[in-house]
């Protein structure tokens, strides 16, 4: 009889869709090599939301990483059902949620994140959203940006030799910067009870990208009694062009307002960014400082 394998400390929720090539970029940017953890100390449980072709764990695997592939059962035009099922087969005692498997990581993300957690035990740890390219994919300057373009850009930095140097290919995907309030992080962890207490995702949005679901997710967090939001300063996601409903859409005036009035119906009130009082954290230095707002 074998032994049943120990939890990892952190675990990451994972959702893709489509994105075979995307998805084992962001796989390579939390292998422990890159992130400089421990084997074995990080698991990332990837649930498919009825992929043409569902990924296979064995085209996934990465040095160090554990990682279990998922099919969601009951795919649906909203990533909702399958943030769920990730989140529910999470085993660690720090579970991050990515609801976007396209995104990948600068090398100190996990580590920077997990310590937040474990040190404040009610702490909401937030990071920052960026794009691959000169300017946010949704933006009218990005058409033509293309997926060989794209790859050309992570050529040019050498990655994945120096994952901060994705900084140098990427731009914010909002401009409030730093000190400014945030509506949503791709990636965003907080210990297992915290995420016990908040319940997942709420089935109530059903638009194709699950809509505001993810701002909804990040707001109900940080208004949980007693949370505080902490902002992760020098690491990031970065988005990959893979036919987002939001990210990389034509038209992200149209889209924002339809999020808008999704989430109105869900909670009644108008969707608005995150204006709570946050720490920044500086991953390099490890410097906390509150925010400084305008």
């Amino acid at each position: 009889m074998s032994a049943i394998a120990s939890p990892p400390g952190v675990s990451i929720a994972m959702v893709s869709w489509n994105m075979d090539r995307q998805l084992a970029r962001t796989l390579r940017s939390l292998s422990p090599p890159y992130q400089s953890q421990p084997d074995g100390g990080l698991e990332v449980v990837v649930v498919d939301n009825g992929s043409d072709e569902a990924p296979r764990a064995e085209d996934l695997s990465c040095p160090g990483l554990s990682v279990a592939v998922h099919s969601f059962p009951d795919p649906a035009p909203s990533p909702v059902g399958a943030a769920n099922l990730g989140l529910s087969l999470c085993r660690g005692a720090v579970i991050g949620m990515w609801i976007d498997g396209a995104r990948m990581a600068t090398p100190g993300l996990v580590a920077a994140c997990s310590r937040i957690c474990e040190e404040h035990p009610r702490a909401v740890v937030a990071t920052f959203n960026y794009h691959l390219g000169a300017v946010p994919q949704y933006h009218p300057e990005a058409r033509g940006f293309t997926e060989a373009d794209e790859a050309a850009l992570l050529a040019s930095i050498d990655w994945p030799r120096d994952g901060y140097r994705l900084f140098e290919v990427g731009h914010p995907a909002a401009l409030s910067g730093i000190d400014g309030a945030m509506l949503e992080s791709n990636a965003f962890f907080m210990r297992r009870a915290l995420w016990e207490e908040l319940g997942g995702y709420d089935p109530g949005f059903v638009s194709a990208g699950g809509g505001a679901a993810n701002c909804d997710l990040f707001r109900r967090a940080v208004e949980l009694p007693g949370a505080v939001l902490f902002k992760v300063v020098g690491e990031a996601t970065f988005h990959q062009i893979h036919g987002g409903i939001t990210s990389n859409a034509t038209d992200i005036a149209a889209v924002m307002k339809e999020l808008g009035r999704e989430y109105f119906r869900v909670r009644g009130r108008p969707l608005a960014a995150v204006r709570a009082s946050a720490m920044l954290v500086d991953s390099q230095t490890g410097t906390v400082r509150p925010e400084r707002r305008l």
